[in-house]
């Protein structure tokens, strides 16, 4: 039963089971400290990602929808910027900051390929395994979109990551309109989480919540640096604050 529940948990989500979809193949993860702070000076490495920052400010309406027709004109600075990811591969010497901002662009700019490289598509779930398979190149290793995240962004300890990925979904937060950098990490985490929470992906009161259900399926992500319930983590980027004993629900999923 455990196990059939975890299926169905997954299926959900913007993951699978298998073994593909929970390995790192071997790329370093840092813990993100208690305080992250943005720099460049902890580093042995400090990637170029105003290539991505480009292609997102040129193909991006102000609602965050990608415009992935006129995308397919731009594949060669797409493919420059993705090769540009691959040939780095990360290591221990890379900061935090950079290992943070290097991950979270390889997955978002690896999930924009995907949709060209399928489109047109109606849904992303349309296609086969994409979360699963091992597509992304880094280095000398293929890992998969589920990879990333489940195996690398996760165990770095970094809640905020949930709404700063995006799998081509209606309900996924947005892309931010610019590249992650080390420069600029923790104001841009706290920026795309308080963009999120205070969207029409929620709908918050004081004495109850509709959240969407990422908070469900990442639950005991959020439950670090001393905070106790989802509720709580809500509260620190709400507008609204939500009230101790206020009923919490979760919306459905539209991908």
């Amino acid at each position: 039963i455990a196990l059939l529940s975890l299926l169905v948990l997954t299926v959900t989500s913007c993951t699978l089971i298998s073994s593909a979809g929970f390995t790192s193949k071997g790329r370093p993860t840092s813990e993100v400290p208690e305080k992250l702070t943005s720099t460049t000076a902890n580093s042995s490495v400090n990637l170029d990602h105003s290539g991505w920052t480009k292609l997102l400010q040129k193909h991006m309406d102000s609602n965050g929808d990608v415009n992935y027709k006129a995308f397919k004109n731009d594949r060669k600075e797409l493919d420059k910027y993705l090769s540009m990811l691959s040939e780095n591969m990360p290591d221990k010497t890379w900061s935090v900051q950079e290992q943070l901002a290097y991950y979270i662009n390889l997955y978002n700019a690896y999930t924009v390929d995907l949709i060209l490289k399928n489109y047109p598509v109606k849904s992303i779930k349309d296609l086969d395994g994409p979360w699963i398979k091992a597509i992304v190149p880094v280095g000398d290793v293929m890992i998969s979109l589920a990879g990333i995240e489940n195996s690398i962004l996760r165990k770095m300890k970094e809640p905020r990551i949930h709404f700063a990925i995006n799998c081509a979904s209606i309900s996924c937060p947005k892309l931010l309109n610019e590249a992650f950098t080390a420069e600029k990490i923790n104001e841009q985490l706290d920026r795309v989480t308080k963009d999120f929470i205070n969207s029409d992906k929620n709908s918050i009161n004081q004495g109850s919540a509709q959240l969407s259900p990422i908070f469900d399926w990442y639950k005991k992500d959020y439950l670090v640096r001393g905070v106790g319930s989802i509720r709580e983590f809500v509260n620190q980027y709400s507008e609204v604050q939500i009230k101790e004993g206020a009923k919490i629900t979760f919306q459905e999923y539209n991908w």
